[in-house]
C-alpha cells in the first residue's frame, strides 16, 4: 500500500528533488508517493499549471525500486489534479519521465521540443473519455 500527497513546503520539495535526482523547480507543484508501511520513498512528480496548460516536468521513481503500476497511479493522479483546476491541455517533458510510463498514462502526441501532449478532456469524468 502506498500514499500520494502534495508537497506544500518548498524546502521539503527541494529535499525530495535531491533525493530523486531531479532539478528543483520552486514555482512548480509536487506530489510525493511513499510506502505506507515502511515510509520508504517510491515516486515524485513535479508540474506547473498555467492558462496555456499543465506541464509535467518529472514523474520519477526512486532508484532501485520499480513499481510500474504505482508510477502509473502517480502520473494519473498528477494529471487528474491538473484537470480539476480546469486545464485540459497537458504536456510532459520527455526527458523527465520514463517514455513507456508517459505513453501508458496518455501522452501520445509529440509536439516537438522534447514535449508530449495529452488532451485531458473527459479523462477523469468516469468513462475515461476514450483514453
Amino acid at each position: 500500500m502506498f500514499k500520494i500527497e502534495p508537497v506544500g513546503d518548498k524546502s521539503r520539495q527541494k529535499e525530495l528533488c535531491q533525493l530523486f535526482s531531479i532539478e528543483f523547480y520552486p514555482e512548480n507543484f509536487a506530489y510525493y508517493m511513499f510506502d505506507c508501511d515502511s515510509l520508504e520513498p517510491m515516486g515524485m512528480s513535479q508540474f506547473e499549471i498555467s492558462e496555456s496548460g499543465g506541464v509535467i516536468s518529472h514523474i520519477k521513481e526512486i532508484e532501485g525500486k520499480e513499481d510500474f503500476e504505482a508510477m502509473f497511479i502517480l502520473g494519473r493522479s498528477t494529471m487528474s489534479f491538473i484537470e480539476s483546476c480546469g486545464v485540459t491541455s497537458c504536456y510532459a517533458l520527455a526527458e523527465g519521465s520514463d517514455a513507456r510510463l508517459l505513453s501508458a498514462i496518455g501522452f501520445k502526441t509529440d509536439v516537438g521540443g522534447g514535449r508530449l501532449f495529452c488532451d485531458l478532456t473527459g479523462m477523469f469524468d468516469g468513462n475515461c473519455g476514450n483514453h
